[in-house]
């Protein structure tokens, strides 16, 4: 087992390594850029290192700073955390390079699940279903492209085979407006990704998204931890989470659950990973796999009883996972709602000074933040600053329990969006559960024609 680890990330999820860490009796290096110095696990740090300035192109996107830092500390191993590097193949293998241990897949699987394309032709070889389009990157004749359309029928989705983060996508519902829809899209992803490849898929009219959650060790052991539901969103971005998904039979979760696994065994995958999918009508449509842990991770960890976070390092020291799927059951339900330093309806980011920070309690309550009364939230990074997440026998309980947290909460100084989790919660279609990934932009809509 690794003595030392380095942890290359910050925030939440910053705090959350170092406690599994502390849980395993390991020593964790924190860094942090001049924005973050007075962060609580920085505070609470066995050792802690300042790699740059404010901006994270200077500091946690840094890599030869965090491998520096790792040399200094004397760590063995990196964890990447989710954002920033988590994803980055040549960070991998830099790491691995340096005579540290990557806690997360090869570079290889990185950049393989990393180009959406690739991600696709290996789903497909491993049996998992995709959603019908191309079957790689598009060509330049317009004419095979409008043919490839037809195939597929419209509406069609271009998006950027290196894409992410809800960017790099365009919706087309007429053969006229295809071929400028491609183009655009090249320059977007050229620009954003440095990778102007694109691919086509059929759109989904109203998909639900639902992802599994995997976890493999390097001796060809892998196992799903059930699924989660992350239908709520606005502009591709998750705003609430829940495990299990609401309605959908446990025979079709447990076969596209095998499968994942199967593909995970296959292309000899490594640690934590969420294979995404769009579900409609009965039906799962492989859309991209994310090789790392996810913020959505402790509703999974709430219904399993599996920490995520010291699998992943269990793993990543070379040790077999301690389970078999035979042993993993879904008990419960979990509910997560992530909090913003943003206005709860404009989205417009708040940072500043928080001069009250009261966090909820009481059974099955979880709050995984970095925050405190008198901490600054810095204007450089994602307005992400907790994440609140209520467990309960059945859904209903685990509701009532979110709204009892919600209205606990207490955030003063800054502006965040727990007045609109207090709204959804007592939404009838949320309620009822199974909302699609459009209905939070709809339910937005409405809203504003109501109080205008």
């Amino acid at each position: 087992m690794f003595k030392k680890i380095l942890v290359a990330n910050r925030g939440e999820i910053a705090l959350r390594i170092q406690r599994a860490c502390r849980e395993l009796g390991i020593k964790a290096v924190m860094v942090y850029s001049e924005a973050d110095r007075d962060a609580k696990y920085v505070k609470l740090a066995d050792e802690a290192v300042c790699i740059g300035p404010a901006a994270s192109s200077a500091s946690y996107l840094n890599m030869p700073a965090l491998i520096s830092a790792a040399e200094v500390t004397d760590a063995e191993a990196i964890h990447p955390g989710y954002g920033f590097l988590s994803e980055n193949a040549d960070f991998a293998e830099r790491v691995e390079q340096s005579g540290f241990q990557f806690i997360g897949p090869t570079a290889e699987s990185i950049r393989m699940m990393g180009d959406k394309v690739s991600a696709k032709q290996a789903m497909i070889r491993a049996g998992v279903p995709c959603v019908p389009g191309s079957d790689g990157e598009l060509p330049d004749d317009p004419v095979l492209i409008r043919r490839i359309a037809r195939t597929v029928g419209y509406p069609v989705i271009i998006k950027a085979a290196g894409g992410g983060g809800g960017r790099g996508m365009r919706v087309v519902h007429t053969e006229a407006a295809l071929i400028n829809a491609v183009q655009m899209t090249k320059a977007e992803a050229a620009a954003a990704f440095g990778n102007p490849s694109v691919y086509m898929e059929k759109f989904l009219q109203n998909p639900r998204h639902i992802e599994i959650q995997v976890l493999a060790d390097k001796f060809k052991n892998a196992v799903y931890l059930g699924e989660r539901d992350c239908s709520m969103q606005r502009r591709h971005q998750k705003v609430i989470e829940e495990a299990p998904a609401p309605g959908i039979p446990r025979k079709l979760i447990e076969k596209i659950g095998e499968r994942c696994a199967a593909a995970c065994k296959k292309m000899g995958y490594r640690g934590a990973g969420t294979f995404e999918f769009l579900y409609e009508n009965g039906e799962f449509y492989f859309i991209e796999m994310n090789t790392r842990v996810q913020v959505e991770h402790p509703v999974t960890e709430l219904v399993t009883g599996i920490d995520i976070v010291k699998t992943q390092i269990l793993v990543a020291a070379g040790e077999k996972l301690p389970f078999t799927q035979r042993q993993i059951q879904i008990k419960g339900h979990a509910i997560e709602c992530r909090v913003n330093a943003e206005d709860p309806f404009k989205f417009t980011p708040s940072p500043g000074r928080i001069t009250m920070w009261h966090p909820p309690g009481g059974p099955g309550v979880r709050v995984d933040s970095h925050i405190y009364t008198n901490y600054f939230v810095p204007p450089h990074y994602d307005s992400m600053v907790g994440k609140i997440i209520a467990y309960g026998d059945t859904r209903d309980q685990a509701l009532a329990r979110m709204r009892t947290a919600l209205l606990e909460t207490v955030v003063e100084g800054i502006q965040t969006n727990i007045p609109l989790h207090r709204e959804l919660m007592i939404d009838t279609h949320f309620m009822t559960g199974g909302t699609n990934i459009h209905y939070l932009e709809e339910w937005l809509v409405q809203r504003k024609k109501l109080s205008a």
